[in-house]
């Protein structure tokens, strides 16, 4: 897997390091003189010194060869034209962005990038869903945000407490992965019964997430 990482600061460091630990080919383009350079010290990557929006840089960084272009830089115009000239340039097939003004998020995926993420949004997501429900663990968006991941704690006063999961009326695209159960993975079945204090694993489209809940917890958003 060959990856061009545009931009600098601890998200681009922190990611490389990840990268660079599952084996994948990894290329830095940094436009700051410094920061190149402590990270091609700090990073077994090859760095190169110049803006990611520039096609010859693009060009030295191997973007024919490359498999996913992601930038991460500060700004959004940036993140956007790196992306646009990996794909329409360099037929890069896959495109990652930050996008660091959320209102900006849909502009991105409608201009061509495949994924356009904000982390703004993400934490704003997982702040307002376990500000209400103590139950609920984490809210992790896959699939390019077409599904969601949940971990949720069955409480006592739940009214699918005792139910077959076949009875509980979840959404088509909706469905409980797997059951935790003191300590033991679970998993579920038609006929599985729910108890209080089950720890569901739960996949759901964005849309269904409020009746799933509603279902499970007895509460609404």
């Amino acid at each position: 897997m060959k990856v061009i990482l545009i931009g600098g600061g601890k998200l681009a460091y922190f990611l490389a390091k990840d990268f660079l630990n599952k084996g994948y080919q990894l290329t830095i383009i940094n436009q700051d003189p410094t920061e190149a350079r402590n990270l091609s010290r700090q990073l077994k990557a090859t760095v190169i010194l110049g803006d990611g929006t520039n096609l010859q840089k693009l060009q030295e960084a191997g973007a024919y060869q490359a498999n996913i272009v992601l930038s991460v830089t500060h700004h959004d115009q940036d993140n956007l034209v790196a992306c646009q000239i990996a794909q329409k340039c360099f037929g890069v097939a896959r495109t990652i962005a930050l996008v660091n003004d959320p209102d900006y998020q849909e502009v991105f995926l409608k201009l061509g990038v495949t994924v356009a993420f904000s982390a703004t949004q993400i934490l704003a997501t997982l702040i307002e869903q376990q500000a209400d429900f103590d139950e609920i663990k984490s809210l992790i968006p896959i699939a390019e945000g077409q599904l969601n991941i949940t971990e949720l704690i069955l409480p006592e006063d739940s009214p699918a407490v005792g139910q077959r999961l076949a009875d509980l009326a979840l959404p088509e695209a909706s469905l409980i992965a797997s059951i935790i159960r003191q300590g033991k993975v679970i998993v579920p079945r038609g006929w599985s019964h729910l108890q209080a204090a089950d720890r569901l694993i739960l996949i759901s489209q964005p849309q269904d997430y409020e009746q799933v809940l509603k279902i499970l917890t007895g509460e609404e958003l």
